[in-house]
């Protein structure tokens, strides 16, 4: 949700729009220990009519290994109803200028 608001999201969806979590998959490869520093990457893989993938993945900066990999599907929706609603193309553009999506 940081990523998304600091890209100009919040603003660009309005108040009466939001996303919800439809699914989450998570992939542990490799272990992390105590003081390690670990650096978080999130990026949009693709955005539907309703909905949208982002991808994760936890890397070991010492030596840039794969811990965790993950995915959450996203459904735009209306807040008073609770109904999907079309992702604005004002959303999809923030994601676009900011490299955020691939293959759209």
């Amino acid at each position: 949700m940081e990523h998304y608001a600091s890209i100009g999201g919040v603003q660009a969806q309005g108040p009466d729009a939001t996303w919800v979590i439809r699914e989450h998959r998570i992939e542990y490869l490799l272990p992390a220990f105590e003081n390690e520093e670990v650096e978080i990457r999130t990026w949009v893989e693709n955005i539907r009519r309703v909905r949208s993938l982002r991808k994760y993945e936890f890397v070991r900066k010492s030596d840039g290994k794969v811990l965790v990999k993950g995915e959450s599907d996203w459904v735009f929706v209306d807040v008073k109803t609770g109904r999907p609603l079309a992702i604005p193309i004002e959303v999809e553009n923030i994601f676009k200028d900011t490299k955020g999506l691939k293959d759209l």
